[in-house]
């Protein structure tokens, strides 16, 4: 049984990219916490698998949107159809986002424009659609997943690292403006969790090096970030904001 601080119960949840990996994870202990729960994905086939899962043993409602987090009218449409199907939106997370390694000087400009509007100017648009409404009710969280790539990096990771970094100034901002309405803003930085974005762009040597960086020997299960999910999500994290939460596994505390 959720204690108090963590009850989501009456909350409603939009996590993006919520089909699989990180989003999936955390939808599922938003589900397991009592929240409602709303997700999107461009592909309605993995929407339709997903979510039976993430409301599986749990008596909370669902909805899914096939939405491309690219086009600034879908993210419009996304928020809309979210309020109006659930009600309302209490706890946004932005997770949807992609990595198209590049060498610096060898970056296509379409990819990268592509990488920006996913990766952080899709944040801002929905985040800019579901405030007004969380003003309203004087309460809600809102939280960026940003990386460890975002305070430090990897050759051809420009754009990536470009992206994740602007997310956690983006959330210090966002506190700023939205603190006085009850809402917070804060940034997770995962560190190596074995998803299919890292499989799909890293050798099985580079993999190997990653879970040898941090200071527990593995990759981590995206399950592993349902927790501090919700711990920003919640009441028992009503007063933190502006920050970033380093979900690595230790990466960053080694230095060679």
């Amino acid at each position: 049984m959720t204690t108090p601080l963590f009850n989501l119960s009456g909350k409603v949840a939009l996590i993006t990219g919520g089909s699989k990996g990180l989003g999936k994870a955390m939808a599922r202990g938003f589900a397991e916490a009592g929240a409602d729960i709303v997700i999107c994905s461009r592909h309605a086939e993995e929407l339709d698998q997903a979510l039976p899962e993430i409301l599986q043993g749990t008596s909370v409602r669902g909805r899914s949107f096939v939405t491309d987090m690219t086009n600034r009218a879908e993210v419009e449409s996304l928020a809309k159809s979210a309020i109006e199907a659930m009600g309302r939106v209490d706890i946004l997370v932005n997770n949807a986002g992609s990595n198209i390694p590049q060498q610096i000087d060898e970056v296509d400009d379409d990819k990268w424009d592509r990488i920006i509007e996913l990766n952080l100017t899709s944040c801002m648009s929905l985040s800019r659609a579901v405030i007004p409404q969380m003003k309203q009710r004087k309460w809600g969280r809102i939280i960026h997943i940003s990386s460890v790539m975002g305070l430090t990096s990897k050759s051809g990771r420009s754009s990536y690292s470009a992206t994740k970094a602007a997310l956690i100034g983006l959330a210090r901002a966002m506190a700023l403006d939205l603190g006085p309405f009850g809402i917070t803003c804060n940034c997770i930085a995962p560190g190596p969790f074995l998803t299919d974005l890292p499989a799909s762009v890293l050798s099985p040597a580079e993999l190997e090096t990653f879970a040898h960086r941090t200071a527990l020997g593995r990759w981590a299960d995206p399950r592993e970030l349902a927790g501090p999910a919700l711990l920003l999500a919640s009441d028992a994290g009503s007063y933190i904001t502006g920050t970033t939460l380093l979900v690595d596994g230790g990466t960053l505390c080694k230095t060679f």
